[in-house]
């Protein structure tokens, strides 16, 4: 099963163009195909994630690792994410200077840039259709997103809140489950 892990996670890694949220639908077909997790873990870890600080692609690799097989399988699935794109940097690195004026390299990297967002948007749709988006639940993210583009707060405090706010909603929620 490690092994499994690091193999996904490093082609997962190695064909991940954008980085970040251009990663989600790749392991996301992954992982829940195979039947590692459900949709719906797959998106609890995903919502987790975000929340963390530090490359996004290697957490939510460590998270889905962790989950299937504890912490070595963390460890091997966030490996698996590093791997192959330090050794494409590291070869960048040594080529770069030499076709960074190139038209067709400028041309490549320029021809990339719609399909890296569409592999960012794409996520969004099936964490919609997965949790089946409702007003109420659509209205935290568009509040929060009002209050640091219109209010100037930091991504930093709406997320601490965002926290604070979740554990006392699941407090009262626990409560009236037991009553």
């Amino acid at each position: 099963m490690f092994f499994k892990l690091f193999v996904t996670f490093t082609r997962i890694g190695l064909f991940t163009i954008g980085g970040g949220y251009a990663v989600i639908p790749l392991i996301e077909r992954d992982i829940v195909s195979r039947g590692w997790l459900s949709k719906e873990e797959f998106y609890e870890l995903l919502s987790i994630t975000e929340s963390l600080p530090g490359v996004f692609a290697t957490n939510i690799a460590a998270l889905v690792g962790y989950k299937i097989n504890g912490l070595k399988g963390g460890a091997i699935a966030a490996l698996g994410t590093i791997v192959a794109p330090f050794a494409i940097i590291i070869m960048i690195a040594a080529f770069f200077s030499r076709f960074q004026e190139n038209i067709w390299v400028t041309k490549a990297f320029k021809a990339l840039r719609p399909a890296v967002v569409a592999l960012i948007v794409a996520p969004c749709f099936s964490a919609i259709k997965a949790n089946k988006l409702t007003y109420k639940t659509a209205i935290i993210p568009i509040v929060a997103l009002l209050i640091m583009w219109q209010g100037h707060v930091s991504p930093i405090f709406i997320v601490i809140f965002g926290c604070i706010a979740g554990i006392i909603y699941n407090i009262f929620k626990e409560k009236n489950k037991r009553r």
